[in-house]
């Protein structure tokens, strides 16, 4: 199983700089191991792991500090996103390289519609409550004909 190289695009854009900025980090480092020798994986694979915990728990305060209404399910994802990583990390380490390379392709496929549903809600919902409504966000390459 192969996965199409994720690149960082406008469409991820939601408004919120801090999401923003921790998703266009979490595609450098999905590409990273895309592009990688096999060589590379686990110390690739560990920044994977370290920067979705640092993602993930700003997301996870960011909806307890905003009372957002759907964060149990928001983050019950996130937790299981996070607990198959950490397994397919010890995976990893006795050598099973297929195993990791089969998640990066699931997290591949699961990364734009998690952001598009789950990220782009939560998103408005914390820039409502800080500015008083929703960013307008600009995309670069949009055809409006």
């Amino acid at each position: 199983m192969t996965a199409d190289t994720l690149t960082w695009h406008d469409d991820f854009l939601l408004g919120h700089s801090a999401i923003d900025t921790y998703h266009e980090a979490f595609v450098g480092h999905v590409r990273a191991l895309q592009e990688a020798d096999d060589a590379s994986w686990p110390a690739l694979y560990d920044e994977l792991l370290k920067h979705l915990e640092e993602h993930f728990g700003s997301e996870d305060k960011l909806m307890l500090d905003t009372e957002f209404p759907p964060r149990q399910c928001h983050m019950d994802e996130h937790a299981a996103v996070l607990a198959s990583v950490r397994e397919v990390r010890e995976r990893l380490a006795e050598g099973r390289l297929d195993i990791a390379r089969d998640l990066l392709v699931h997290l591949v496929e699961w990364f734009p519609k998690h952001t598009q549903h789950l990220d782009s809600a939560l998103a408005h919902w914390a820039n409502k409550s800080r500015l008083g409504g929703k960013a307008v966000v600009i995309k670069r390459g949009l055809n409006l004909r």
